[in-house]
């Protein structure tokens, strides 16, 4: 919602040479910013995280660079390149470039070209520290009438204060380190099992890509 509020403000403003960058389409690619958004979540197994640094790139971006401004020509291709650089930079893991041009629906050459483009805006400063994002997210939830922040509780927050219990001794022994062994590698299969439905596998990116395929144009 907050992508289209700065795009439809954006559009209003006249294109000039002087503001042209290699984030503008020469048209505006035919799928919304929400969809755009859903598929790139869907396909990469993007977390949260990295959806939320995309609004803190935007600010540290017009920092430093007065004319660049998010648009219907420049808000996809800016989107893909903040998620492939927010991957690489929050989360432990993330995909390849293939992958995320594939996903995005360019080619992998055009998004290496802009990653680098994207870095060099940015002044190379990736990372975002916790609190930052915390403070982007309270105001972005404000921003919005139907959502708000809610306030802990004081039985979550009693809850959080109280110390974790360790098992007597005793039972800790009799099972031996045998059983404490079984229980960790039950612990860590329960989980791994949580863990695969959001796993992308190379035959569901392939069968899911296969009539999807999204070009952004020139």
């Amino acid at each position: 919602d907050m992508l289209c509020r700065l795009t439809a403000h954006n559009d209003q403003i006249p294109l000039t040479h002087s503001n042209l960058t290699r984030f503008h389409s020469r048209a505006p690619p035919q799928i919304s910013v929400y969809e755009y958004l859903r598929r790139i979540v869907k396909y990469t197994s993007l977390e949260r995280a990295c959806l939320l640094v995309i609004l803190i790139y935007i600010d540290r971006v017009c920092e430093r660079v007065k004319t660049f401004t998010i648009s219907s020509l420049t808000v996809h291709r800016f989107i893909i390149a903040s998620v492939t650089l927010a991957a690489k930079a929050v989360c432990d893991s993330y995909c390849t470039n293939s992958h995320y041009a594939k996903v995005g629906g360019l080619s992998t050459q055009e998004l290496n070209t802009l990653e680098v483009e994207f870095l060099e805006l940015i002044d190379w400063r990736v990372a975002v520290e916790g609190t930052v994002m915390q403070r982007y997210y309270v105001n972005l939830v404000r921003q919005h009438s139907r959502f708000e922040i809610e306030e802990p509780s004081p039985e979550s927050l009693s809850h959080r204060r109280r110390p974790s219990v360790q098992q007597p001794q005793q039972q800790q022994t009799e099972g031996g380190d045998g059983d404490g062994a079984q229980s960790g590698s039950q612990d860590s299969s329960e989980d791994q099992g949580q863990g695969d439905e959001y796993i992308l596998t190379e035959q569901d990116y392939e069968e899911g890509l296969k009539d999807q395929w999204i070009p952004m144009g020139e």
